[in-house]
């Protein structure tokens, strides 16, 4: 008999749901009409995408329903399942935090002794205050868990915040950080050989995918007797790739620099001598 497709389980809806079907369309995985089912086979690769909630992704995941999963690293530490967690994706960033009406008087983690919280992640939030040696009550929240000091249904919550925005509307404020959280792609312990041979394919494109949108190529004219210093400042993927020009005494640059390094290695190439400068998108990078 032969063996179903490699199956990768997303969220249906919600926070996580368009970005993983965006990092699928960018790694050239297409998948059409799916928006009404539950199960989708992919046009082009060996791939079943099966929509299903989040927090069910890692037990799907660790039974084997599924090969694969995209969700959040809270989902994960919550579920406490034997998962492997293969890649960081760099998308849906969170922070799991406990916050307080504005009015508490918060100065430490002891002002939660003997308080009773509100969260949909209790596995977490016990764990912490074990740490912390803090005796505080937890309650388990489906739902809209900020509303419950608002309602007398607890002092406190745990929740997932993102902007702060929705805290601050509900008259919270944020008083402990708790875990730091992204989008994570997971998989069973026992894939066969050939479903881990589909899982590096679609990580090899998923990393050349998130590479590309870390990177930015950039191309600048520069005279030549600045070049050493130029070059010294764009030590690229191996080095600077360098090109005469027409007009005597210049040369063209070209490399490839790290979004987060981008603005000032600019000005400081802009002082070193550098005109002209291009900045260009990278769809896919292989290195």
């Amino acid at each position: 008999m032969k063996e179903r497709s490699l199956r990768l389980a997303i969220q249906k809806s919600g926070r996580l749901s368009k970005k993983s079907l965006e990092l699928l369309k960018a790694a050239g995985i297409r998948i059409d009409n799916y928006s009404r089912q539950l199960l989708v086979k992919a046009q082009n690769f060996d791939l079943e995408i099966l929509f299903i909630r989040d927090d069910d992704i890692p037990e799907y995941v660790q039974d084997g329903v599924a090969d694969i999963g995209i969700v959040g690293e809270n989902e994960i530490l919550e579920a406490r399942k034997e998962l492997n967690v293969v890649e960081k994706l760099g998308f849906g960033k969170c922070r799991l935090s406990i916050a307080v009406p504005k009015h508490f008087k918060y100065e430490s983690i002891k002002d939660l002794e003997g308080k009773n919280i509100a969260t949909s992640y209790p596995v977490i939030l016990e764990n912490f205050l074990s740490e912390k040696n803090i005796n505080a009550s937890v309650h388990k929240i489906s739902g809209a868990v900020e509303i419950t000091p608002n309602i007398n249904l607890a002092d406190a919550i745990f929740d997932i915040v993102s902007t702060g925005s929705t805290l601050v509307s509900n008259g919270l404020k944020e008083v402990e950080e708790v875990i730091k959280s992204e989008a994570v792609l997971v998989s069973s312990k026992n894939l066969s050989e050939p479903k881990k041979a589909l899982l590096d394919q679609i990580l090899f494109r998923i990393r050349s995918v998130n590479l590309a949108k870390n990177n930015k190529y950039i191309l600048l004219n520069a005279p030549n007797d600045s070049l050493d210093k130029i070059t010294a400042l764009l030590p690229g993927i191996k080095s600077p790739t360098i090109l005469p020009l027409a007009m005597e005494g210049w040369s063209s640059v070209h490399t490839v620099i790290e979004e987060d390094d981008f603005w000032e290695r600019i000005e400081n190439l802009k002082n070193a001598g550098a005109q002209g400068i291009l900045v260009v998108p990278i769809e896919k990078m292989i290195v």
